[in-house]
């Protein structure tokens, strides 16, 4: 049994990052180097609902009982702010995150743990409209991105940083940035809490001699899945539309874990082995 989940996912892979290879085309993917693999997913510590910056969560809800009303919080004071084209302020970000979920984006989506609230992805400084370029006192705006996890769309909404106002929603299907760390980190707690996951947790104790139990003993990063015509498991055809993470795994300060066939449908909140 312990040979099958060792081929299954190729056993430890030590120092470097791994190469990439498959039918199935992969996008968006920063592969770490050896100091650490939390460029794009981070370690995952703390608790997941900590993850997602902006977002309400709610508690005890089961069958039958009572769902209190959504609040989106109100905005806070402006703190530090930019001029023209410097980055972002962290008092911008936080600022800007808030102001782009109103109640109605709120109440209507679901991040990627089925929660109420859009999961957030990006904060971004707004690119000047065309008249504006050359302009020294041109309007600066921030590009906060979400997605939709109830329907699976890309919303990235602008924000005046002056006004403190939404100016611009755009809405788009089949798009997929990168993974969020948030997202990362919920693939891997799905991916532990599934019976394809015993090969992971069993390259895991032979690296290390302990149990995994828990997203916070890896460093994870990941990359978004998209599928090619018959080059998967049909179970895995709706990648592009849904949300699909191919995870790059490291043993928190020891080597890498190949666990590289398996992928994580978030939006159905599935793994599926490539090789089956």
């Amino acid at each position: 049994m312990r040979e099958l989940v060792h081929r299954h996912l190729g056993k430890v892979v030590a120092g470097a990052a791994i190469a990439v290879a498959g039918t199935a085309v992969m996008i968006g993917i920063t592969l770490p180097g050896t100091a650490g693999a939390d460029d794009t997913g981070g370690t995952g510590g703390g608790t997941r609902a900590a993850q997602q910056a902006g977002q309400g969560q709610e508690q005890g809800q089961g069958p039958g009982a009572a769902v209190e009303p959504g609040v989106v919080a109100q905005a806070p004071a402006e703190g530090e702010k930019g001029q023209g084209r410097d980055p972002l302020t962290g008092d911008e970000i936080t600022r800007v995150e808030k102001l782009a979920v109103n109640q109605q984006l709120f109440t209507t989506s679901e991040d990627v743990e089925g929660e109420r609230g859009p999961q957030r992805l990006t904060v971004d400084l707004a690119e000047p409209e065309a008249d504006e370029v050359d302009a020294a006192d041109a309007p600066r705006r921030a590009d906060v991105t979400f997605y939709d996890y109830r329907d699976d769309t890309l919303v990235t909404r602008t924000v005046d940083l002056d006004s403190g106002k939404v100016v611009r929603t755009d809405t788009q299907r089949g798009v997929q940035p990168p993974p969020s760390r948030a997202e990362n980190i919920e693939a891997a707690n799905l991916l532990l809490a599934d019976p394809l996951g015993a090969g992971l947790k069993a390259d895991y104790k032979d690296a290390t001699g302990k149990d995994l139990t828990s997203t916070d003993q890896l460093r994870l990063s990941g990359g978004i899945y998209r599928a090619s015509a018959g080059a998967q498991p049909a179970a895995l055809d709706s990648c592009g539309e849904h949300r699909c993470v191919r995870l790059f795994v490291k043993v928190d300060k020891g080597p890498w874990i190949d666990a590289r066939s398996l992928v994580v449908d978030l939006s159905a909140r599935k793994v599926v082995d490539l090789g089956r």
